[in-house]
């Protein structure tokens, strides 16, 4: 596999050197720039490019898409990207895992983020949308080099997109013949400092530059005791107008830190009734700790030999990435021919301190050792705990009286991927109606690797825990021996490596037919084939062979034998649409989906993998409603989700590993409604909302391992709540020459659950936001706040323990909290 090139290197000294080349001609700025300059009759915020055969009205499509201007980002004042598709319809996203990796669900498609798949200006930065512990918001991150973003769910996305349910297309800004540029702080109360900047315009006769990127350090919402976020992101473009069309080259460069928020326990298991939160705090408190600074990860190699490095919880997510890029689009005489390509390569090292077990009181969790450390050390007298590595004596009881475990997972990953996208169009008429075809090819090469270790740690219940010791006593006081070493319950308790790559090559089409003026058909189809190959390295349960501990008793170790895999899978995925405009202001359209996804290249350096296509049905109908700055469209759904694989590995307390394997097969059916609306009420007074409602469930499993399946028939699919949405009320006047804006928001999630079961709920909540923006001059403050009254609401669970059948409570005592009342200021200048 290739290594990082020289690029990663270059990218962001060149990029800089570009950021500080001077505004030339102080003109009127200019909105950040669409591809093109917009006429009055049609400003950009209502052109869309996604999933269609070239650029149209939103109101004219026939399937369900949004765009999020920059204004738009603004007064959402999102605390990371999943938060802003989270405010649109039929998108319930999960944002509590910090800054990127968050959860994207889409509505009919019950999937933790796998059939999104994240563009930049209509290419994927990496072909698949899920890579080893990384997706597409990791590698393109929101910034002031995004002119807008639009979001498709469902509709044609099957056809332009692999492995896709809904797009999330990322349109950069490019230059023009007016320079402009803007530079934006923002400071938090959360210890956040972000620097924001852009600059665009004209560098020759017909040839624009844009360049822009973000710095910025934020100690976190919640407190780790080392900084959350470190890291940034530039990106730039070369555009060149031609007489017919114009050649476009791009470069980005990703190198940012970013720590992963798992779940808390937030109550006592043995009464759910006791709130932990005076030991580790709802709103801050985390299990991530300095305790995890250095970390002593040891395991067997293929040769026997034991080996040992260190790993270091505050490098987090660190994710360094380049990707050069290059478009052409071209008019020949009525065939628009577009083509573009990408390479991306990157290294991602991620740390990350995971959730296993419920807290168990001190007693008992001690005595479930007493067979095992009686057979290692002799007759025990007594437990006791102290903190980790040394004699200091740890007493439970003058705390919560609770111990707890978790997992310290040391994850490396290099991966590359090159992409390209070739397409022709050409609209003709005919006797009846006119056809606008689009025939494309689509290739990728990509591949990435793995070296994966997971080990159990022994902690304390407490935020920034400490690591503790389980020690065995004689009689007569003396030290026996530890269960644990220096915190460790298990050296290797999970561990794995391998490598692959892959080819593959789809073929796509699309007609748009145009009957009579408003009323349309659409159809198009996608063949996808592709070819995988890799290696997953074999394991064994070893004893590392130190008598005075239980933590190296049954570790993982590689026998030296590689395990050769190869795949060839296939996808053919279609869509027909029908769109009927009664006027300028009233419309409706329905449309019928297929999407196949074949299994992920991680299949192949996997050892026993589950290797099942998944297969959805689509159908959607909805009615448009458009005057002047107001709207309202109205998508009615379903979607037969069949088979669906909700399999599960579980962690084994006994093993200390994540190998129970749980299979359910089965079907998901979900039928729904969603509202996307504007109501400009008065020229100063604007309401804007979403709102989905759902049902989603489970249909007609089956399992192998004795799991009931029949305790699943008709339950609510995990972690997808029946109704989700928000209310958006903005005041936009002007005041002594300064423009105000004042915007508040509020959020609600239903109730969810954490078990296919259905047994253990997560609670409905709802949060309240509020800003105010003012503008004078080129100048723009901004003061805006998130979950202002504190609201308490859970997300995700303890996925490690609870999928089947809940954590033995009716409401969650384990979970991700969200993030409580946090504060920014954005200072801003354009020119």
């Amino acid at each position: 596999m290739p290594t990082i090139s020289s690029l990663t290197y270059a990218a962001l000294p060149a990029a800089c050197f570009l950021l500080a080349l001077p505004a030339a001609a102080q003109e009127t700025p200019v909105p950040a720039g669409a591809e093109a300059p917009a006429s009055e009759e049609t400003p950009p915020q209502d052109i869309i490019v996604t999933g269609s055969t070239r650029a149209q009205r939103r109101f004219d499509v026939s399937y369900a898409i949004n765009t999020i201007s920059q204004e738009d980002v603004e007064k959402i004042a999102p605390v990371n990207f999943a938060d802003l598709i989270g405010q649109l319809p039929g998108f319930q996203t999960e944002i509590t895992g910090g800054e990127v990796q968050n959860i994207y669900r889409i509505r009919g498609l019950p999937n933790d983020g796998g059939f999104v798949s994240f563009q930049q200006d209509g290419l994927p930065l990496f072909h698949e949308n899920d890579g080893v512990f990384f997706r597409g918001d990791a590698i393109l991150k929101q910034d002031l080099m995004t002119d807008r973003v639009e979001v498709v769910r469902g509709g044609p996305a099957p056809v332009y997109a692999s492995y896709s349910g809904a797009i999330v297309n990322a349109i950069t800004v490019t230059g023009s013949d007016v320079s402009r540029g803007k530079a934006q702080v923002t400071l938090g109360d959360t210890g956040l400092y972000r620097l924001d900047a852009y600059q665009a315009g004209p560098v020759g006769s017909d040839t624009y530059y844009a360049v822009g990127g973000f710095l910025r350090y934020h100690d976190g919402y919640r407190d780790n005791g080392f900084p959350n976020d470190k890291g940034g992101q530039i990106r730039a473009n070369l555009r060149h107008d031609l007489d017919n069309g114009y050649v476009k080259l791009n470069v980005n460069y990703v190198n940012d830190h970013n720590a992963f928020y798992l779940p808390i326990p937030i109550a006592d298991p043995r009464d759910p009734d006791v709130s932990l939160d005076p030991y580790i705090d709802y709103f801050t408190g985390t299990m991530n700790s300095p305790a995890f600074r250095h970390v002593n990860l040891r395991y067997r190699d293929g040769n026997g030999q034991i080996q040992s490095r260190n790993g270091d919880l505050s490098d987090g997510r660190h994710m360094r990435m380049v990707n050069v890029g290059a478009q052409y689009e071209g008019d020949f005489d009525g065939w628009l021919v577009s083509a573009k390509g990408g390479y991306t390569q990157g290294k991602l090292d991620f740390s990350a301190f995971y959730s296993t077990t419920n807290p168990a009181a001190a007693a008992s969790f001690a005595n479930g050792y007493r067979d095992r450390a009686t057979a290692a050390f002799g007759a025990i007298d007594r437990f006791g705990y102290v903190l980790a590595g040394t004699d200091t004596v740890y007493d439970p009881s003058a705390a919560s009286g609770l111990v707890m475990q978790g997992q310290y997972r040391d994850i490396h990953s290099n991966f590359y991927s090159a992409q390209g996208n070739l397409s022709v169009a050409r609209k003709f008429d005919t006797g009846f109606g006119s056809h606008d075809v689009k025939l494309g090819l689509y290739a990728s090469a990509y591949g990435e690797d793995s070296r994966t270790l997971y080990q159990n740690y022994l902690i304390e219940v407490a935020g920034q825990p400490r690591t503790l010791d389980l020690v065995a006593y004689a009689a007569d006081g003396s030290e026996l021996g530890r269960v644990t070493d220096n915190g460790v319950l298990n050296y290797a308790a999970t561990l794995n490596r391998g490598d692959s790559d892959a080819t593959m090559f789809a073929l796509y089409a699309n007609d748009t037919w145009e009957i009579v003026p408003g009323l349309r058909i659409d159809a198009g189809i996608r063949h996808e084939r592709y070819s995988y190959k890799g290696w997953a390295a074999l394991t064994d349960q070893a004893n590392l062979g130190d008598g005075t501990t239980l933590a190296d008793d049954t570790t993982r170790a590689f026998t030296g034998v590689i395990l050769n895999q190869k795949l060839k899978p296939h996808a053919t995925n279609w869509t027909v649409g029908a769109n009927y405009d009664f006027s300028d202001h009233v419309g409706v359209y329905g449309r019928a989906s297929h999407l196949e996804t074949p299994p992920n290249i991680q299949t192949v350096m996997s050892i026993n993998p589950t290797i099942l296509k998944t297969v959805a049905d689509q159908f959607e109908a909805g009615l448009k409603l458009a005057a002047g700055r107001s709207y309202l469209y109205v998508t009615g759904f379903y979607t037969n989700f069949d088979p669906l694989n909700a399999s599960f590995l579980a962690f084994d307390p006994t093993t200390g590993r994540n190998d129970v394997n749980v299979p359910f097969v089965g079907e998901a059916q979900v039928k729904g409604v969603e509202f996307d609306g504007s109501w400009a009420v008065t020229p100063w007074f604007t309401l804007n909302g979403a709102l989905t409602v759902s049902d989603p469930k489970y249909k007609s499993f089956e399992s192998t391992t004795g799991a009931d399946p029949e305790q699943v028939e008709g339950n609510q699919i995990v972690r997808q709540p029946k109704v989700y949405g928000n209310i958006r009320p903005s005041f936009d006047f002007e005041t002594g020459g300064t423009d105000v804006s004042v915007y508040g928001r509020y959020t609600y999630m239903g109730k969810r659950f954490v078990d296919l079961y259905n047994n253990t709920a997560l609670p409905s909540y709802g949060t309240i936001g509020a800003g105010v923006t003012l503008r004078r001059q080129g100048w723009q403050l901004q003061l805006v706040g998130d979950n202002l009254f504190n609201a308490h609401g859970l997300t995700e669970g303890n996925t490690r323990t609870d999928s089947l059948s809940g954590q033995g409570s009716a409401e969650a005592i384990y979970g991700r909290p969200i993030f409580g009342r946090n504060v920014r200021l954005v200072v801003s200048t354009s020119w």
